[in-house]
């Protein structure tokens, strides 16, 4: 079987293009390299690499070989990685982001217990709803609540949260229920005018999605207001179920049109695209999963 020592001098030949440049990069003498690669070959019955005096190439079977066993190497500079990390408890500074809303009702309460388990970490949470780039801002990990496109960043799903229309018992005594979206475009819908398609909502109708467009006497930039003023009786909103509930559970507004609801929007923690994230940042991924419920909420 050939030694871990000699499939590393092989892929640093490949990618230096001589043995010389591999042995430096290696630490190691011409001389060890060369037998590395010779006792390579010799167990594997095929010549890798073509030699010359001032470079080396690799053959046909070599550029195979290489395919295959540098991702390999890779994942066991990992495994090695991981069992030193794991040896270390979490430390440092944990920098995380969240959605505003979502942050200090849902968040901070894991916080808390991940920082009372890891006292050895502090926690920097930033609270924006705008898609921040991890790298450019400092952060460790984000929470996003969307349907991701494919961002290259490593990720776990911690659940879905349900989008639903609701309204004040005074506005619907006083207008009507809508049965279906479409009987939206006849009533007060209010609006958050910075949605990237104000006025769309989404539906699940005949078994598609669909959205419906729809407009009200009543605007703005926040869903703090949104609120307010659908509790005041102004009209009917659209939003997360997790935002609003509160109010449902106080009776300050009621769900409607629930056979329509869309597909769950996704939520996700998300961290850099290296495969092995520090240790702080994986044992607070471990414990959202352990601590959030977040599947159709």
């Amino acid at each position: 079987m050939s030694r871990l020592e000699d499939l590393e001098a092989f892929v640093h030949i490949a990618e230096a293009g001589s043995l010389t440049k591999a042995a430096r990069r290696l630490n190691r003498t011409l001389q060890a390299v060369s037998r590395s690669l010779a006792t390579l070959e010799e167990d594997v019955g095929v010549q890798l690499v073509h030699r010359s005096t001032r470079h080396s190439a690799l053959s046909e079977a070599g550029e195979t070989f290489f395919r295959r066993v540098k991702p390999a190497l890779e994942q066991i500079g990992e495994a090695r990685l991981e069992v030193a990390d794991r040896r270390t408890a979490p430390s440092g500074t944990l920098r995380v982001g969240a959605p505003i809303l979502f942050g200090p009702d849902f968040l901070v309460p894991v916080i808390a217990e991940y920082m009372r388990t890891y006292p050895q970490v502090e926690v920097d949470l930033q609270l924006t709803d705008s898609f921040v780039d991890l790298s450019g801002e400092g952060l460790d990990l984000v929470v996003r609540i969307a349907d991701l496109p494919d961002s290259g960043l490593q990720g776990k799903r911690l659940g879905a949260l349900r989008r639903v229309v609701f309204g004040a018992p005074a506005y619907f005594e006083q207008h009507g229920r809508p049965a279906h979206p479409s009987d939206l475009r006849q009533h007060a819908c209010l609006v958050r005018i910075v949605d990237q398609r104000p006025g769309q909502w989404a539906f699940q109708i005949a078994g598609k999605r669909r959205t419906v467009g729809v407009r009200g006497p009543f605007r703005s930039n926040t869903m703090a207001a949104i609120y307010s003023a659908v509790s005041a009786g102004l009209g009917i909103g659209y939003s997360p179920m997790w935002q609003i509930r509160h109010l449902l559970d106080t009776g300050q507004v009621e769900t409607i049109l629930e056979d329509f609801e869309p597909e769950p929007v996704p939520i996700h923690a998300l961290w850099q695209e290296n495969r092995l994230p520090p240790a702080k940042v994986r044992a607070f991924v471990d414990c959202l999963g352990t601590r959030l419920r977040l599947d159709n909420v």
